[in-house]
């Protein structure tokens, strides 16, 4: 590991117990993704500029420090024409319509532009360099949409060879809006030394044009495909008013089914329940094909899918590679070797079933039980509390700030009770955390088993996550449960006089070892705004029923 200010090394890890560990990580609960620093900064457009370090957190943007995303979507659906003159690719007449996707190109160009000229900037350092290299990042959305009105495969050859074919033309007709641009505006500052001039450019506005994105919210207000992802599902359920469960199809689908007469009531009923085209459904092989969705599509043809565009992308791509559940660890490490093979500059995998509380992937599934209420075995009036007690404060990191819970015992070394701590989250956060302390004190002071507690707190999941692998954090009663579980797996000493902290490194050392054991697992849970399933899609939690998302 290098300073990346004095460039001396400050340690050295075994590069490949890393690699191992994160293609573990990855395979038990899709986290962390991967991004390939070096062929990033081979590709630098700005490299008088310094190395690129990181990038945004769906790893679509790489970025010097202090510098801002700037990013927007086409969406490809739009540039079907359906009654249009056919558009020649690939010797293949295809209803493309080139010449207004050209014209948008150069409007979204322009635009991007603008929002660097009149965003308000945080900090000066973000301005300035904001300003410096105006990156911007056009995209795509409703590729997947695109595919079916051509009425082609999403893993073919021939989608593979369309989606190399389109961003080319994206990327070269952005540029050339760019250059014109900066023939009115001026070239971005650090043009010069770029390495635009060797390219042969005499003018170039933005030091960077394509980005792809996981364009999560705005493909649901636009109602297109997610960014160039499959379809997910083709049906799911949509919570509405008292809890009722409408039907919600998608609109491609419903249109091709009614136009070649295999549209049925059952059909769509069917398909709500199951969330794909099974294959005893009574729909013609080609729509069977053309209509496949992200399970169905083997994780080679993903990879290959986002290497087609990230040919021509000058940024990066965001894209999820899907496995089924019962891939293995090796078969996730082909997958991030042969991203890297191909050219890709990050990858992100998930593996079906692999977080506890997916509760739905497609359709309607079937939920997790429901871990039953704490039996209090004995309901009589809790023990006295005595003046002094003793007991450990556990250092934990939630998606709220840093909580500590602080739990104490008995003469008898038994827990007694339990008090949490929300740094300076305050409100409902800290509120709900001290009402789960006095809850669990109550039960245990009533002679509640703190292994049944910890069975209740544990994998209790919301959307604000923390950390990953060992040290995932759900919830904040997530983090009340491992606490409590870790003083039962290291008692307190009597002879203690002082509440003792325990380090948060000795914490994850234990978590690293039930990690390696297969006994922990994580969970997306459910939307903090409907209560309906989150899908993780595209490094994104995402709620299909009301449309939340939430990218971290």
């Amino acid at each position: 590991l290098l300073n990346p200010k004095t460039r001396q090394r400050v340690r050295s890890l075994n590069a490949k117990k890393v690699y191992d560990d994160m293609v573990q990580l990855a395979w038990e609960g899709g986290d962390p993704g991967i991004v390939f620093l070096d062929r990033i900064n081979r590709m630098n457009p700005t490299p008088a500029d310094g190395e690129i370090e990181s990038t945004n957190p769906c790893g679509e943007q790489p970025l010097l420090p202090f510098e801002s995303c700037n990013l927007g979507s086409l969406n490809l659906g739009n540039f079907v024409d359906d009654d249009g003159e056919a558009h020649k690719i690939n010797s293949e007449a295809r209803k493309i319509n080139w010449d207004k996707l050209r014209s948008t190109i150069q409007l979204a160009v322009r635009f991007l532009d603008n929002v660097i000229e009149m965003n308000n900037y945080p900090i000066p350092q973000i301005d300035e360099m904001t300003k410096r290299n105006r990156k911007i990042g056009l995209g795509i959305m409703g590729w997947a949409d695109m595919l079916v009105k051509l009425e082609i495969p999403y893993n073919s050859d021939e989608a593979i060879n369309l989606a190399e074919e389109l961003m080319k033309f994206i990327q070269d007709e952005g540029r050339t809006a760019s250059m014109e641009l900066a023939k009115v505006r001026g070239s971005f500052p650090g043009f010069d030394k770029s390495i635009y001039p060797e390219l042969g450019f005499t003018h170039m506005r933005n030091a960077t044009i394509t980005t792809i994105a996981p364009t999560g919210t705005i493909s649901i207000i636009a109602g297109a495909s997610s960014g160039i992802e499959p379809y997910f599902a083709l049906a799911f359920y949509r919570n509405v008013m008292d809890n009722n469960k409408l039907a919600e199809v998608n609109p491609q689908f419903l249109e091709v089914a009614r136009r070649e007469g295999f549209y049925t009531q059952e059909l769509i009923d069917h398909l709500a329940e199951e969330g794909n085209l099974q294959e005893d459904s009574p729909v013609p092989n080609k729509w069977k094909s053309i209509f496949i969705t992200a399970h169905g599509i083997s994780p080679k043809w993903h990879v290959r899918m986002q290497a087609a565009f990230q040919k021509y992308t000058d940024n990066a791509v965001s894209k999820t590679v899907n496995f089924n559940e019962d891939a293995t660890v090796e078969d996730v490490r082909s997958v991030y070797s042969l991203a890297y093979e191909m050219g890709c500059k990050g990858i992100t995998i998930y593996r079906d079933g692999s977080r506890a509380g997916q509760v739905i992937n497609v359709g309607t599934g079937s939920a997790e039980a429901a871990p039953a209420l704490i039996e209090m075995t004995q309901p009589y009036a809790p023990r006295p509390r005595h003046d002094t007690l003793i007991g450990k404060t556990i250092e934990m990191m939630t998606g709220c700030g840093k909580m500590y819970v602080t739990i104490n015992q008995d003469e008898n070394g038994r827990i007694f009770e339990v008090f949490t701590h929300i740094g300076k989250a305050g409100g409902c956060a800290q509120s709900q955390s001290e009402a789960i302390g006095r809850l669990i004190s109550l039960a245990l002071r009533s002679g509640s088993d703190p292994d049944t507690i910890v069975k209740q707190l544990k994998s209790i999941s919301c959307h604000m996550k923390s950390g990953f692998g060992p040290s995932t954090v759900l919830s904040c009663a997530d983090a009340v449960g491992k606490a409590i579980e870790k003083a039962i797996s290291t008692p307190m000493e009597i002879k203690v006089t002082a509440t003792k902290q325990l380090s948060v490194e000795s914490f994850l050392e234990e978590y690293e070892k039930k990690a390696s054991s297969g006994k922990r697992r994580v969970s997306n849970g459910a939307c903090p705004e409907c209560g309906g399933p989150i899908e993780y899609v595209e490094g994104c939690n995402i709620c299909y029923s009301c449309g939340y998302s939430h990218c971290s």
